[in-house]
């Protein structure tokens, strides 16, 4: 059997007392944030909402004024309303990676 020697953890070589502490700061950096809570979720899930539905909408109306005043053998408010979604989609996207990159820049922040 081959089997590969146990790998140091990073705290085996602070003492007890140091490790306590350092949970500790990370406690109370907690407390003093405060937790985000389920108004921040949905809130959250709203701005997520709106960054997509926005731009889809834009797009439709834009769409539907270019039909309107310009009529052609294809329909702009189908491609501008496609157009809006994946755009919408794309920000969305952005912005929760964003997000996501902060949270764990945070988390970083308190183990270190």
């Amino acid at each position: 059997m081959n089997r590969q020697p146990a790998r140091p953890r990073p705290d085996a070589d602070r003492t007890l007392a140091d490790q306590v502490g350092d949970k500790a700061r990370r406690k109370l950096r907690a407390r003093r944030r405060g937790a985000a809570g389920v108004w921040f979720g949905l809130g959250m899930m709203g701005l997520v909402g709106w960054s997509v539905a926005v731009p889809t909408l834009a797009g439709a109306a834009i769409g539907i004024w270019l039909d309107r005043h310009y009529p052609g053998k294809h329909a702009w408010t189908l491609a501008l309303l496609v157009a809006g979604l994946v755009l919408g989609c794309f920000n969305a996207w952005r912005w929760v990676a964003k997000e996501d990159r902060a949270m764990h820049d945070h988390a970083e922040d308190d183990d270190a």
